[in-house]
């Protein structure tokens, strides 16, 4: 897929004003935040060994906090790298109004951020969708960002999907799919030879990135969606209006278990594949009769 021949860079060019304030926001990240944010983003990198030497990154920028947090954390690490890797900040623009992408570029320029933007007509294409268009709009921009990073040179692109939406898609995926899956920090591309994503901000806290961009009094875009108004009122937004709802029985739950958010997370990291009826790897369904005569489980430990 490909989007239209338009596309520009912004943010090269900042005041004197503007670079002041770029820079306070790059100490609050060294400095303030450099605990819950900047070592949770390294972190993650290291964990999950999402970077190598020669990587070139389209780091996606949508114009709400997390994106544009972790632009600046991989402009943070680019400055102290213990190797070579290029980053390229890409944003896509899928027909937002003219207020929403003028405050996209504000935001890039007043954080010293140089974005190369590119135009779709994801929002047209979608609009007359009344079947899950949400579901289509989020596969339709990811194969555009791909199509886009790859043919810029890109090797990778990263999303700044956080701590919390791990948890949330946990739980969602429990609760209203019937399975037990997770949002992975890293995927090989299906579609995209040799693309990959990647989630560095994997295991910050929304909540911290939230304090970040309160602490330097920024201001970033909810969503721009064309229909986010009809959205929340809708079947269009039944995703939506899941995930706020498993947010809230998760806030609900922490009131009396304090590590309920942690062992979400540990639950896909801890999975005895002994005590699980049946699961999936490669498209091939596993069921436990399978090797159940080999006499392979037992009652041993209380199971």
């Amino acid at each position: 897929m490909a989007g239209s021949d338009i596309e520009m860079e912004y943010g090269t060019a900042c005041s004197e004003n503007e670079n002041a304030f770029a820079e306070q926001v790059e100490l609050s990240i060294r400095k303030k935040f450099h605990k819950k944010i900047f070592s949770r983003f390294a972190k993650a990198i290291n964990q999950y060994n999402m970077l190598q030497e020669g990587d070139k990154v389209a780091v996606c920028i949508s114009g709400g906090k997390d994106s544009m947090l972790l632009a600046k954390c991989f402009q943070e690490l680019q400055k102290h790298r213990k190797f070579y890797f290029e980053l390229v900040f890409l944003v896509m623009d899928p027909g937002y109004h003219m207020v929403n992408r003028r405050q996209i570029e504000q935001n890039a320029q007043v954080l010293n951020l140089p974005l190369t933007i590119f135009e779709t007509q994801i929002f047209d294409a979608v609009e007359q969708i009344e079947k899950s268009p949400c579901y289509l709009c989020a596969r339709m921009r990811r194969g555009y960002l791909y199509s886009k990073a790859k043919e810029i040179g890109c090797n990778k692109i990263a999303l700044g999907h956080h701590y919390d939406d791990v948890i949330e898609t946990i739980l969602m995926g429990m609760l209203y799919g019937g399975q037990v899956q997770t949002m992975m920090p890293k995927l090989h591309s299906t579609n995209f030879e040799g693309m990959e994503l990647i989630r560095p901000l994997y295991l910050v806290r929304e909540a911290d990135i939230q304090h970040w961009r309160d602490y330097n009094g920024l201001r970033f875009l909810q969503c721009a969606c064309h229909f986010t108004d009809v959205c929340a009122n809708s079947s269009n937004g039944e995703m939506y209006s899941k995930r706020q709802e498993v947010k809230e029985l998760i806030r609900s739950l922490k009131k009396t278990n304090p590590y309920v958010e942690g062992n979400l997370f540990k639950s896909v990291e801890n999975v005895n594949l002994n005590t699980i009826i049946a699961y999936k790897q490669n498209g091939r369904k596993h069921h436990f009769l399978d090797s159940y005569e080999t006499g392979t489980l037992s009652d041993e430990g209380g199971r």
